[in-house]
């Protein structure tokens, strides 16, 4: 067969692409099914299945798409969607490319509170501890639509009850796209002036529609966040909002609102007027009190008779007194006897007695020390001759005096025979002189 008739496989899925593309019944398909193999990317698209009991479709869903359905999608989750079939040439498969989807049986919206509620709770945004409120406000800041009937309740109601609390409005959207933007800048805005007691926030009743700005996810943080104690009125008595379960006081309606902001000024008043009695009371109960004590005290006979407080202390001065005098005497008393004790020995030892006797000793040692040294000068000297004769019987010159010489060469002393040979010179020492001599002969004694 001729090879023009082979498609390539880019040929083939470009043609099937066109088909898919083209097909009016494609174009735009309603399906329903329950979601399968979805990973969330955050800030992407989103890839996952559809499938039923029998079939399963790929899908996509581009990022400009995700970002506007109101719910989290989940694995095994029954959705209805709104899309094109297409086909995806890198993979040959054919896929959804979804543009619109919200849960089976479930409206979006309250599918997508839900989840925001279990979040927010899982985080802890509803057990948080409460601000309390400020039990005497002065200044109360009010965030709602201007035109409502909701400022006018909160108006009516705090200017019969507590008429010198200052009310300021910060007019906000509260229905559609644009409301929780402004709620978030309303709420920043309060808070950053610092200087008011408490914030209402709320609106009217509607439907779930009108009321979710106060679903949405930032507005509850900027309300958990705020500095200031915030109290909730949106919608209707059966209402319950995102917001209501974050504020600090869920108020049923404006009025409703406005009464736990504020307390009745005529009421506050009259507890005034009766902490005031009450206060005077005590005051002159009090006063009555101490009077009775005062008297009492004044009768006792501290006052009436004064010197008794220190009759004790005299009568204790008295007694020291007494007891330093006879140990000052008796101290004196033992001093004198040690003195007279240390004077008699004084006069046993007179020292100019004792320096005679010292004198008399010193003159008899040194005597004595004379006569030591007189004696031992004669015993060294004895001894001295004795040894210097001892030397002279033991000196070589009396020796040689006696006939006796020593025989030299070289300045050697020639002690044997095997020194000296025939014909050496030799030199004798005598006792008055020198003789020089030659070795003739040489004769060796044996024994």
């Amino acid at each position: 067969m001729d090879k023009e008739n082979y498609l390539s496989v880019t040929s083939l899925t470009t043609y099937l692409k066109k088909k898919f593309d083209a097909d009016p019944y494609l174009g735009t398909v309603y399906l329903t099914g329950e979601i399968s193999n979805l990973r969330p990317r955050p800030n992407a698209h989103q890839y996952f299945s559809l499938k039923d009991d029998h079939a399963k479709i790929s899908a996509i869903m581009f990022r400009s798409a995700f970002d506007k359905i109101k719910f989290q999608p989940e694995d095994g989750m029954k959705v209805l969607v709104v899309g094109r079939i297409s086909l995806y040439e890198a993979t040959g498969n054919y896929q959804i490319y979804i543009d619109r989807m919200e849960p089976d049986g479930v409206g979006a919206l309250y599918q997508a509170y839900e989840q925001l509620k279990n979040k927010l709770q899982a985080e802890g945004l509803f057990s948080a501890p409460n601000q309390p409120l400020v039990k005497y406000p002065k200044r109360i800041a009010v965030i709602t639509s201007p035109s409502g009937a909701v400022i006018k309740d909160i108006m009516t109601t705090v200017n019969r009850r507590y008429p010198i609390a200052q009310l300021v409005l910060f007019p906000a959207i509260v229905q559609g796209d644009k409301a929780a933007g402004d709620l978030i800048k309303r709420l920043e805005q309060i808070n950053k002036l610092g200087n008011f007691d408490t914030i209402i926030i709320g609106r009217g009743g509607g439907s779930i529609e009108d009321l979710w700005p106060f679903n949405e996810e930032l507005v509850a943080r900027a309300i958990f966040d705020s500095q200031i104690p915030i109290i909730s009125s949106v919608g209707h008595e059966t209402d319950t909002t995102i917001a209501d379960l974050v504020a600090d006081v869920r108020a049923a309606t404006p009025t409703a609102a406005a009464e736990l902001a504020v307390p009745v000024y005529a009421d506050e008043l009259i507890k005034i007027n009766q902490l005031k009695v009450r206060l005077l009371q005590v005051t002159q109960n009090l006063l009555n009190l101490r009077r009775q004590q005062l008297n009492k005290i004044r009768q006792s006979y501290v006052f009436q008779q004064p010197n008794r407080l220190y009759e004790g202390y005299l009568q204790n001065l008295d007694n020291l007194s007494q007891r330093l005098t006879q140990i000052t005497k008796q101290t004196i008393m033992v001093k004198k006897q040690q003195f007279e004790q240390v004077r008699n020995q004084l006069s046993y030892q007179n020292p100019q007695q004792l320096v005679e006797r010292l004198q008399d000793q010193v003159q008899q040692q040194d005597k004595q020390l004379r006569q030591v040294m007189t004696y031992l000068l004669e015993t060294k000297k004895q001894q001295v001759g004795e040894k210097i004769s001892a030397l002279d019987l033991l000196s070589p010159l009396k020796i040689m005096g006696r006939g006796y010489s020593y025989v030299s060469m070289d300045e050697n002393i020639i002690k044997s025979v095997e020194s000296v040979k025939v014909d050496d010179k030799v030199v004798l020492h005598l006792a008055d002189g020198q003789a020089q001599a030659k070795i003739e002969k040489i004769e060796k004694e044996t024994h």
